[in-house]
């Protein structure tokens, strides 16, 4: 569940650790018998329906559901089965379930060489771990370039904020440097797509830049620690890697920017001072000389599926419109380097999205009524990786791009409280607010606004890959009103991303029902109304061209 505001457009980091505001005490530890209690408490049939999915899901058989693992694989196959009862047509490959999504891993192969030149000096070698950590490149397993640098500040262009870091000078065939970050006065959402690296790296090479080196001014201790560590994107037919923008070659420190900057016009020791000011502006400038830059990439390919079942629209014109609804099935797998406990069970995330999603098609079967639009069930991969299935489908989807009107999406629904209300992240965007409204109103719940909005959770989770292919989204949430502030804030501290994340919690399956419910009306009025959803006029991600910062 989740990536963090950086990681989600770097598409590859681990997620972030989440704010934990007034976190609730843990809870002693269960004994035997009260966890028994809790897993064998007989339940009405439609919740043991929801446990059930979650027990096998969330099992230690299943070790964590990581992707590209035979544990996912067999994950997967489940999904696909339930589909099938379900009454779900295949929307799949070659007329399966299955869409195979290739993945690849890759790392830094070697340390890299970094060496400044034509500065009327010897050449000077930047020191590894000290000045820089290398890059990976998953595009390319042998990469060397040679070209000026480039300073562009944050690396932003925000007409809609008045800027533009890279006025004044021309980067076609050169490396740009920018910092890390966005200035903090900017829309939270919004502020969290211009971090992003992968809005950053899009807009250098949309500019002809060759590379992009990253400023971090601190110490680089902890990322030399990890200079080599696994990253996972999906492989191209050529076997290389998807790779949206200019490749990052580096991360520079205080130590490395500095020598970078020497004999520049602007001194770094001037640009130091104010990186502790999101709102700074800085001039772009050339620096002197060159940078020569040798990186090289070691692959490893794996494979894993997304699930994908479909219920086919009935109306003449609107049947070939689809409305997605989404979670994502894998987790984070085993850790053997942990003492006690190294299966990440993954039971609220995401086993409990992915049963919800099993149940809300049950109950279109049992409704009798076909819905207007098509609706698609899928179940994606490695969202924990980066939301790369997600990101995979929405570059291959199994139906036209231009026929997917919505996505609604299920992450990490913390169902160990009775709701009052929902959180609809994206909700004030587009014409898909109104129609969560109406739905969950008609239920006797309230839509509440978001209750952490410096979290920028509306792009931290599958339905983003959406929005950046221009599709409104919506991603879903039981409320934080009453109980549910204090049970979000258990669940973080105590169980998110961790061995304890199982079936051990006190999980209100009767809540899972009633959340099922919800989202069903959401689906039912989506795909039941007239118009198809748009995005609000003007909504800054509604005029976004596939998302990657170009307005």
């Amino acid at each position: 569940m989740f990536r963090s505001a950086g990681a989600i457009a770097l598409l590859g980091f681990a997620g972030a650790v989440l704010a934990r505001a007034d976190p609730a005490p843990a809870a002693p530890p269960r004994t035997p018998a009260e966890i028994n209690a809790i897993v064998n408490a007989p339940l009405p049939d439609d919740e043991a329906a929801m446990k059930a999915h979650v027990m096998f899901l969330a099992s230690d058989a299943m070790r964590g559901r990581e992707a590209g693992s035979p544990e996912y694989d067999i994950a997967a196959q489940y999904v696909a089965a339930q589909f099938y009862a379900a009454g779900l047509k295949p929307a799949g490959d070659d007329g399966g379930y299955l869409q195979r999504v290739p993945l690849l891993t890759y790392r830094a192969a070697d340390k890299g060489d970094l060496v400044l030149t034509g500065r009327g000096a010897a050449p000077l070698r930047l020191v590894f771990g000290e000045d820089y950590v290398p890059g990976a490149n998953p595009a390319d397993a042998v990469m060397a370039i040679d070209a000026p640098v480039v300073f562009v500040g944050y690396g932003i262009v925000a007409p809609d904020y008045g800027r533009n870091d890279y006025a004044g000078v021309d980067v076609k065939g050169k490396i740009v440097a920018y910092l890390a970050g966005a200035p903090d006065s900017y829309q939270s959402e919004e502020r969290a797509h211009f971090a992003g690296g992968t809005t950053k790296a899009m807009l250098a090479q949309s500019r002809g830049a060759v590379g992009a080196i990253l400023i971090q001014p601190r110490s680089l201790a902890r990322a030399a620690e990890g200079w080599d560590r696994a990253r996972v994107t999906w492989a191209r037919p050529d076997g290389t890697g998807d790779a949206p923008g200019a490749p990052q070659l580096a991360t520079l420190s205080d130590a490395g920017a500095a020598k970078l900057f020497a004999g520049a016009r602007t001194s770094w020791a001037s640009i130091a001072k104010k990186t502790g000011d999101s709102e700074a502006v800085f001039a772009a400038e050339q620096l002197p000389g060159s940078l020569a830059v040798s990186l090289k990439t070691a692959f490893q390919p794996g494979a894993s599926s997304n699930v994908a079942g479909i219920i086919p629209g009935s109306d003449p014109k609107a049947g070939d419109e689809v409305v997605i609804l989404s979670a994502h099935l894998d987790h984070l797998g085993v850790r053997p380097e942990l003492q006690g406990d190294t299966i990440f069970n993954g039971a609220e995330d995401n086993a409990v999205g992915i049963a919800s999603l099993i149940e809300e098609a049950k109950r279109f079967k049992a409704s009798g009524k076909a819905p207007r639009r098509s609706v698609m069930f899928l179940a994606v991969t490695a969202e924990e990786k980066g939301l790369i299935g997600s990101s995979y489908f929405a570059a291959h989807p199994t139906v036209p791009l231009e026929r997917i009107v919505a996505d609604v999406n299920l992450d990490m629904p913390v169902l160990n409280y009775k709701f009052e209300d929902m959180t609809v992240f994206g909700a004030d965007r587009s014409s898909l607010g109104p129609i969560v409204s109406k739905a969950v109103g008609a239920l006797g719940v309230a839509m509440s606004p978001d209750p952490m909005p410096r979290e920028a959770f509306f792009v931290r989770s599958d339905h983003y890959n959406f929005v950046r292919r221009g599709i409104p989204s919506v991603f879903l949430w039981p409320g934080q009103a009453g109980p549910g502030k204090a049970a979000f804030a258990d669940f973080y501290e105590n169980r998110y991303h961790k061995p304890s994340d199982d079936m051990t919690q006190a999980i209100d399956w009767s809540q899972g029902i009633r959340f099922v419910g919800v989202n069903y009306a959401i689906a039912r009025e989506i795909a039941d109304g007239e118009a198809r959803p748009r995005w609000n006029k003007g909504d800054f991600f509604g005029t976004l061209y596939n998302g990657y910062g170009a307005k």
